[in-house]
């Protein structure tokens, strides 16, 4: 099993030294280097980038604004309609997947990667990684933290400078640190 293989099946892999992954983590990062000097009114050359940087994403049903930055960028699915704002890290060891019209505000992170608490392992460059699941028509401040294994429902909006560890439900809203519900999102906070 190959230290990929291992990082795919969410078990400790060797992050910091298999060249394999250093190499695959250059070769999108130049390209991000790339994409965030290429000029916003230069689109068909943004497009062909993104498209190279996030395989699995249609580029033109998007809008990523500069900076941008992810680890590997195939483990990243962003639905039709999403926006990401200026300077969003998406650290996509595990599977970051976006539903569709999904606002991220900006310096928003996203963090697949737990580092063991031991400071022998941490040494050997081992981590482990966890999906983040993100549903339709959410909405993340700026300044947005979400760590491993996290899932944000449906609906729901995300407070500035909060830091989800936990899952959030569909049609709330969330904020603080630790992020927390402070309400639930219904038909009466449209009509006021």
């Amino acid at each position: 099993m190959t230290e990929k293989d291992k990082m795919f099946a969410g078990q400790w892999y060797d992050a910091n030294f298999d060249a394999d992954l250093i190499e695959q983590r250059t070769l999108v990062k130049d390209l991000c280097l790339e994409l965030n000097a290429t000029k916003l009114a230069d689109l068909s050359r943004r497009r062909e980038l993104l498209q190279k940087i996030l395989p699995h994403v249609d580029v033109q049903a998007v809008e990523i604004l500069s900076p941008f930055m992810v680890d590997y960028g195939y483990n990243v699915y962003l639905g039709a309609g999403t926006f990401l704002n200026h300077n969003c890290y998406l650290m996509d060891c595990a599977t970051i997947r976006f539903g569709k019209k999904v606002f991220v505000g900006p310096n928003c992170g996203f963090y697949t990667a737990i580092h063991p608490l031991d400071k022998v392992q941490r040494a050997k460059g081992l981590e482990r990684a966890e999906p983040i699941e993100i549903g339709d028509d959410v909405w993340l401040g700026g300044d947005v933290t979400v760590l491993p294994g996290v899932k944000i429902g449906s609906g729901s909006v995300i407070g500035a400078k909060s830091l989800v560890t936990k899952d959030i439900p569909d049609n709330v809203l969330a904020f603080g640190n630790p992020c927390r519900v402070v309400k639930q999102i219904g038909l009466e906070t449209l009509l006021v």
